[in-house]
């Protein structure tokens, strides 16, 4: 199987989780309910679905506001982005 579609799928599918979950916990954010805890939210980006979070932070303007979930959030964003450059750099990325 081509590693590229595989990767390619895994980002999908956890960023369409991360952005549901985003969208969740706005909508359980304005009314009553159990709200999705902020560490399933980073877990979600943290194992692939940064692209899918920060949209669902961007659409539903949901933690755009809250500096501690935001640094967090950025701290995954440069250590993934980090090492995909690596990857990149020493030939061990699949593209």
């Amino acid at each position: 199987m081509d590693l590229r579609l595989v990767l390619g799928a895994w980002i999908i599918a956890w960023s369409l989780v991360a952005f549901t979950l985003a969208v969740f916990d706005k909508a359980r954010a304005r009314g009553q309910g159990a709200r999705v805890p902020e560490r399933v939210l980073l877990g979600a980006a943290l194992v692939g679905g940064t692209p899918g979070l920060a949209l669902g932070m961007g659409l539903a303007r949901h933690k755009t506001r809250k500096t501690s979930f935001l640094l967090k959030f950025a701290l995954i964003v440069i250590v993934q982005t980090g090492l995909a450059v690596a990857a990149v750099h020493y030939g061990l990325w699949p593209f």
